[in-house]
């Protein structure tokens, strides 16, 4: 392909017509040889459409010879070239050539022609079928003698096509060309100077055939004489022109014609030969000539749709070189023999029975290549389907609905079109076409019955299947699927959904409660169908249900009434006669009809020859006199039954006296034998209840001795621990004022235990002096002490204490021990009562002095175990208000002879307390604490020591103590 600018227009026109389906026609002008991918044009823009519509519709493209040179793209709306397109191969040397195409689009179908021509472009050089052509011409030759030369060809056309031809040199020929009545150009060389063989036998010219293109293109043939000697009569044909007529399906080998040349001459130069000089078309693979006779036959297969109109030039030449030539035009004549040709354009597969008639269903496109009444073609359908058949434009016909729809009456239908042409015989093509008719919701759910009634016996079980209702739909999937609801309603202002429920999908009426005959009869209610539809489409049906009685409710006795605590007596003079109404029993049954007819009978009587029972009025009559004999106190059973299956029954006891008078009834009756009716279980709850009262004795028994035993096997194991019953004393606890404590002291008896639950204090009586301080830094004499009484003695003194409370609650950080916090060394804590007197200790003072930094060895805590054990046997006192004094740690020179007398002062860790067993100091506290009551509890944020609990060794002790 040659470089060079191309342009091209566009040229469109829109037409619209109607029958439910829009056309255009949009033509465009395109060169060919385009690359692919090229853009062709705006199809959307220039009809008029939006690229939505093309992708919604399945925009496709229908071209009729199924080349697909063209392609569509839908999400720009544009077309663009799919293939290369040469308009050479495609068109020859028809003017104009152009693609025609169709384009379809669907829900609405519409349709529009678009005409693609292709402009031809200069790609092809003008070439000679042979590449030298040989003459011989005598030299006789007379000037103006002419020459048939090839004619060059070139596949394009227009402009771009042969043009010209130039003949060189051109000393004894010049070049002559002659306009053909199908364009083209008849090559002649006409001598114009005389030959002269003597002064040269061989002329070489050269034949250039050019285009009229940019840039030009030509193409060269050799031309070669031979100068003959005289040969000066050339062939003349009979005729210029020969015309034949051919059916186009004649066979090969069929005669068409005969031309005939005439040659003046004799011998060889009078001799012709026939050929065949086209070189453009199919004309040389279609016919033949017999070079000696002339024939003119037929070698191949004709086709009037393809060409129907031949020119056959043919050339008579002798052999001293001179030439003629005709042409013979052969017209092909149609023949039916090509069937109607059906493409469905669009088609809609499925379609609402509820659509207008006039729908377009499917267009198809009907091509017949026959011309005349061969190529005209109608279409039809069968009758009976509510179809039509349109012509919507040449070729094009559309299938319509002519009728409503009905999916109910045909789901399917198979329409087969039938095309046919005109010929003679007519060509018939058919198509069947499937078209599914699609569901809407135009049917309502139908009940079989207009209404219905269910029975059900009283007494059912709740849930319990009553009745089916069935409802059917003409609808088909989705549409025809029944769901059943129950409609609001009540009875007796109760909701009916509180009786009865229906099953969704089978349509089942269940009982939700269990019915009672005597209460409700019958009772009616509503239920509808509905559709799954959309919208839904519903009916509805009354079912009435009707409770069937059932003997379920025994006779009530009405009269005597029956009480539980007196006697009811009927009296019967003695007097009375056979015969004599002594009372009626009345008794009803809730039930009905049979269920409810009773029966009187006697059951028990004292005298079963005194008395009767009617059988249907309960009437108790005397069936003999009455006698002295009979007894005062008659006692009669009177069973009431129904008539129901099985039948139920109920007793009533009717008393009778035999008597005239009133007293002596009530002598006879103050004794009366009540009836008891002792219940069936009393033996089994009293059973029961004993089972329960001996399981909860033992249990508790069990837990008692489970308690004892744990309480003997701790204190077993704390018997056999090696740990300390003396408790350490931790820094927090030391003298803050030096040596001295308070007058007030308390004393107590300690029995102290690594489980705190069961240590046992007790309070003694007021002592003496005889307090022990365990202070390394005191060094102050009782003059010191009494020097700083009068400091205690103010009330504002910073170093007054408010007696500590009763309550003994230390928190984590104030408990004696390595767990408190640590105070410093020489530091010390000592509670004062408010008077601010104080106590000074007694010769025992001196033996506590002294520093003690090491907690105490196995050995002395064995030493004060002893001690405090003598203490605690030996003190009979209580305790009294009083202050602590504790020494952080004993002197590493401490020993044995150094262990201060516990059984005079023992000191409880965590405390304010000192115990003793000095009466003199216990009984001197305890009258000083009558006389002056201890001030309440200074709010602290230590907590206040609580009363310590006695444990049962510590009460024996005491015991002990008290007798002595």
């Amino acid at each position: 392909m040659f470089d060079r600018t191309m342009r091209w227009q566009v040229l469109l026109f829109v037409s619209v017509f109607s029958l439910d389906c829009v056309a255009g026609q949009a033509t465009y002008s395109i060169p060919e040889e385009m690359s692919k991918g090229s853009l062709v044009g705006n199809i959307a823009q220039d009809l008029g459409l939006d690229v939505k519509r093309l992708q919604s519709g399945k925009a496709r493209i229908y071209t009729e010879d199924k080349a697909e040179y063209i392609e569509l793209n839908t999400d720009r709306g544009l077309l663009l070239v799919k293939e290369r397109i040469d308009r050479e191969a495609l068109c020859g040397q028809t003017t104009p050539c152009a693609l025609h195409l169709q384009i379809t689009l669907e829900d609405p179908i519409e349709f529009y022609s678009v005409n693609v021509e292709i402009n031809d472009i200069n790609d092809n050089v003008p070439t000679f079928k042979k590449e030298e052509m040989k003459f011989r011409i005598s030299e006789s030759a007379v000037i103006g003698a002419k020459f048939v030369l090839e004619r060059a060809m070139d596949l394009d056309v227009g402009v771009n096509g042969l043009q010209s031809y130039s003949l060189k040199p051109t000393d004894n020929f010049i070049l002559k060309l002659h306009n053909q009545q199908d364009g083209s150009k008849k090559v002649e060389m006409v001598l114009q100077k005389h030959l002269d063989r003597e002064a040269q036998d061989h002329i070489a010219l050269t034949l250039t055939a050019s285009d009229g293109g940019e840039p030009r293109l030509s193409g060269t043939m050799r031309v070669d004489i031979s100068v003959l000697d005289v040969n000066d009569n050339a062939p003349v044909f009979t005729q210029e022109t020969y015309k034949v007529t051919v059916m186009e399906t004649a066979p090969r080998g069929t005669i068409l014609s005969t031309v005939t040349a005439l040659d003046a001459d004799e011998g060889s130069n009078g001799k012709v030969v026939y050929s065949v000089t086209n070189t453009l078309d199919d004309v040389p693979n279609l016919f033949q000539i017999a070079e000696e006779s002339g024939v003119v036959s037929l070698i191949g297969n004709l086709d009037y749709e393809k060409t129907p109109r031949y020119e056959i030039h043919v050339q008579a030449s002798d052999d001293g070189g001179l030439t003629d030539s005709c042409k013979i035009i052969v017209e092909v004549t149609d023949t039916n023999d090509n069937k109607p040709s059906i493409n469905i354009m669009s088609k809609t597969k499925s379609i609402t029975e509820n659509c207008k008639p006039g729908t377009v269903v499917t267009i198809i496109n009907v091509q017949d290549a026959d011309s005349g009444n061969n190529g005209k073609v109608e279409c039809s359908i069968e009758e009976n389907v509510p179809f039509l058949i349109k012509s919507t434009s040449k070729k094009f016909y559309s299938l319509v609905t002519d009728s409503e729809l009905d999916r109910e009456r045909a789901s399917e239908y198979n329409i087969t079109v039938t095309c046919s042409d005109e010929g003679v015989p007519s060509l018939s093509s058919s198509v069947t076409l499937t078209l599914q008719i699609s569901d809407v919701n135009d049917n309502a759910p139908v009940f079989e019955r207009s209404s219905y009634e269910a029975y059900i016996v009283e007494n059912n079980t709740p849930g319990i299947s009553i009745f089916t209702v069935k409802a059917t739909d003409a609808d088909w999937n989705q549409n025809a699927r029944v769901s059943y609801t129950l409609e609001d309603s009540s009875v007796n202002g109760v909701p009916v959904s509180s009786y009865v429920s229906v099953s969704a999908d089978s349509g089942v009426i269940h009982a939700v409660r269990s019915f009672d005959y005597e209460q409700i009869k019958d009772f009616h209610f509503r239920i509808k169908a509905q559709d799954g539809g959309s919208p839904p489409l519903s009916s509805n049906v009354t079912v009435k249900i009707l409770i069937q009685d059932q003997n379920d409710n025994p006779p009530q006795v009405l009269y005597p009434v029956q009480t539980g605590g007196s006697v009811v007596a009927e009296m019967v003079p003695r007097s009375a006669d056979v015969g004599y109404l002594v009372t009626k029993v009345v008794a009803v049954d809730v039930d009905s009809g049979q269920n409810a007819w009773l029966s009187y009978k006697l059951q028990k009587a004292t005298d079963r020859a005194l008395f009767e029972v009617g059988l249907q009025n309960g009437e108790i009559r005397t069936i003999r006199q009455v006698t002295d004999k009979d007894a005062v106190k008659q006692r009669l059973t009177v069973i009431v039954e129904d008539n129901g299956q099985p039948s139920r029954s109920a007793t009533v006891i009717v008393n009778v006296a035999v008597a005239d008078s009133f007293p002596e009834v009530l002598s006879e009756f103050t004794d009366f034998p009540h009836d008891k009716e002792y219940n069936d279980n009393l033996t089994f709850y009293l059973v029961l209840a004993l089972a329960v009262v001996s399981f909860l004795f033992i249990t508790c028994l069990v837990v008692i001795i489970s308690v004892k035993i744990y309480r003997w096997r701790q204190s077993r194991i704390l018997y056999h621990s090696s740990l300390p019953v003396i408790p350490y004393y931790p820094p927090r606890y030391s003298d803050t004022l030096g040596t001295g404590t308070l007058p007030h002291v308390y004393n107590y008896e300690v029995c102290r235990t690594t489980d705190s639950r069961k240590s046992d204090n007790k309070f003694g009586g007021a002592g003496g002096q005889n307090v022990l301080i365990m202070d390394p830094s005191s060094t102050g004499t009782m003059q010191r002490i009494q020097s700083e009484k009068n400091i205690l003695d103010e009330p504002d003194s910073p170093l007054e204490q408010k007696p500590p409370n009763n309550d003994w609650r230390f928190t984590q950080g104030q408990r004696p021990g390595p767990s408190g916090p640590h105070m410093p060394y020489g530091t010390h804590i000592r509670w004062t009562s408010k008077n601010g007197t104080r106590a000074t200790g007694g010769p025992e003072v001196a033996m506590g002095t002294g520093p003690w930094p090491q907690p105490p060895t196995e050995a002395e805590q064995l030493q004060a175990l002893m001690a405090a054990a003598n203490e605690v046997s030996e003190a009979t006192a209580t305790l009294g208000p009083g202050t602590m004094g504790l020494s952080t740690r004993y002197s590493p020179q401490f020993t044995l002879q150094h262990v201060p007398d516990y059984r005079q002062n023992v000191y409880i860790p965590g405390s304010t307390a000192t115990l003793t067993s000095n009466p003199q100091q216990q009984q001197a506290t305890a009258q000083q604490a009558t006389q002056q009551a201890l001030p309440p509890p200074q709010a602290s944020s230590q907590a206040e020591p609580p009363k310590a609990a006695q444990t049962p060794a510590s009460k024996k002790k005491s015991t002990k103590k008290e007798k002595k």
